[in-house]
């Protein structure tokens, strides 16, 4: 296989790893857990592997005789920087453990584990991804493991292998998935054991336990280079506005991430959007106000970033959004027959509410459509396919061409949109995320061989040195609470999201007015893999402001 410079030295990274998993491991039990909320309900819904204690490994001085596991390794949901080494720390741990351990990779996501595809990963294939993005090595997928035919099949299809443990890297949907598949496994008496590794370049799966998920690291420096780039640009040309979308849709843990990295002139966060009420012309009123003030200083460019979920956050939109989702759901076959899209426009408008048509009537046409026509796989609106740079792009500038109208603006406002996503998902880990991730693969195969399930891995004190970090289990059903889905209440990992009373979003509040009149711009560059550890070792701001005390 042809590789470039890089990706040859990155093979050659030995991640660095916790003292206690260098030598002779002992793991010890903590206090006894509930779920965060819904205790009563979430109990009798996992009678098996409810209210575990909390695990940690230490040092110890006992050599232990592991019996020998066939293990399958899942990659489930989006991609995320470090799940290669998520592998390849499970794989070296096993066979640290038993040297008759084997790892088996099932393809294509959980409908692997349904559908019985799987490769045996070795030593060479497993080398040939140390250090690297990406989930090409198994491949990834979005199917749900939610059904008791599903269950069964997996069971089988892990029965026929002799597979007695399962590790679910993913989200907190996928770890949700595997915390049911560990009861039901667990009900059933099957012996076969379930891991959870948490995976999300989001953010947004991190608690108590679970000081920060992999990938986030690495995907927010990757978008504050582009960012920073830029900012550089915009402080040479000095005649656009930059409009950019950056990937979160429940959360805006990157937005906010990237805010820190690069300091831009404006930061939009959903859960402040939210908690404010504000209106969509409210926050484009924010943005114009901002606009004209650097004018008035002779600044006619400038930095926005903006969560991609975030309309979803602003009341009279996810309004909005639940009433279009009705109505395109239940005229489906009518909408459909119309040939322009005027057409369907002025129809779905005939059926809205009159605040929500007088809403959806005010986007531009081209979000109208969007609306509309961009469905999930549950028949919903699509809104991470809604291009918001656009829309408060469009509306910024009819904001401004009124003001200026009135007298109240003078300046020129040009504006350019970009939205960074993929970019981010599949980038070589930075080291952080490879020792992290490694790590996590590692503690994965010590559960596994402590006879454990219904567990995710997790790794604390993660803004010290990686020898001082301390690895262990945390039980799942610890982070569950119950949640309306599809019109259902089921339990589900709490996602978490920014807290405005949290030292991260404190920072972009003191320093919101400065970044905004003035062009305080930071460049982090690209992420650097070798050097001083002050450059190459360091984690987010997010989780040294969360950290510090």
């Amino acid at each position: 296989m042809l590789k470039s410079p890089l990706q040859i030295e990155r093979g050659k990274y030995i991640p660095k790893m916790p003292t206690s998993l260098k030598g002779i491991v002992k793991i010890v039990e903590g206090e006894k857990t509930q779920s965060v909320a819904d205790q009563d309900q979430i109990k009798a819904m996992f009678p098996n592997t409810y209210g575990l204690p909390i695990l940690k490994f230490e040092t110890g001085n006992e050599m232990k005789q592991y019996p020998a596991y066939k293990v399958g390794v899942v990659l489930s949901g989006g991609q995320a920087p470090g799940g290669h080494n998520v592998i390849s720390g499970l794989f070296d741990g096993l066979k640290a453990c038993n040297p008759d351990n084997k790892l088996y990779g099932f393809l294509g996501g959980p409908s692997g584990l349904v559908d019985n595809k799987y490769k045996e990963l070795t030593a060479d294939i497993i080398d040939e991804y140390r250090n690297t993005g990406g989930f090409d090595i198994i491949g990834s997928g979005r199917t749900k493991l939610e059904t008791p035919e599903q269950f069964d099949m997996v069971h089988q299809n892990c029965k026929a292998l002799g597979v007695n443990a399962v590790v679910i890297i993913g989200g907190d949907d996928s770890n949700t998935n595997a915390c049911i598949l560990a009861e039901y496994f667990a009900a059933k008496k099957t012996g076969i054991q379930v891991i959870g590794v948490p995976k999300t370049i989001d953010g947004d799966l991190k608690n108590e336990v679970v000081e920060t998920s992999f990938g986030f690291d690495t995907a927010c420096k990757t978008y504050s280079e582009l960012i920073g780039n830029i900012q550089r640009d915009a402080n040479s040309a000095k005649k656009y506005y930059h409009f950019i979308r950056l990937m979160g849709r429940s959360a805006s843990h990157i937005c906010l991430e990237c805010a820190l990295e690069t300091q831009p002139n404006i930061t939009i966060v959903s859960e402040e959007v939210e908690k404010k009420q504000m209106t969509l012309d409210q926050l484009v009123s924010e943005i114009a106000e901002v606009v004209v003030r650097r004018a008035e200083k002779g600044l006619n460019y400038g930095t926005v970033l903006i969560p991609e979920g975030v309309v979803e956050f602003i009341p009279e939109m996810k309004i909005l959004i639940s009433e279009l989702n009705d109505i395109l759901a239940e005229h489906e076959a009518e909408v459909a027959v119309l040939e322009s899209n005027k057409d369907k426009r002025d129809f779905v408008a005939s059926k809205l509410s009159k605040a929500s048509s007088e809403v959806f009537n005010s986007l531009p046409n081209n979000i109208s459509n969007q609306l509309m026509l961009d469905r999930d796989p549950h028949g919903n609106v699509q809104v991470s396919a809604i291009e918001t740079e656009k829309l408060l792009m469009d509306m910024t500038k009819a904001k401004l061409k009124q003001l200026k109208k009135d007298g109240k603006y003078t300046g020129k406002f040009g504006a350019l949109g970009h939205f960074f996503g993929y970019e981010g998902r599949c980038a070589i880990p930075s080291n952080f995320d490879a020792d992290y991730c490694y790590t996590l693969g590692y503690t994965a195969s010590l559960l596994i061989s402590e006879g454990k399930t219904g567990y995710m891995a997790s790794v604390k004190n993660l803004t010290k040195p990686a020898d001082q970090w301390i690895p262990g289990g945390a039980p799942i059903t610890m982070m569950m609470n119950m949640e309306k889905r599809h019109g259902e209440l089921k339990p589900v990992i709490q996602k978490a999201l920014v807290e405005l009373d949290g030292a991260p979003f404190k920072k972009l509040v003191e320093n919101r007015e400065s970044w905004a009149m003035n062009s305080n711009y930071l460049y982090p560059g690209p992420i650097q893999y070798f050097g001083p550890a002050s450059v190459s070792d360091v984690t987010t701001q997010t989780l040294l402001l969360e950290q510090s005390k």
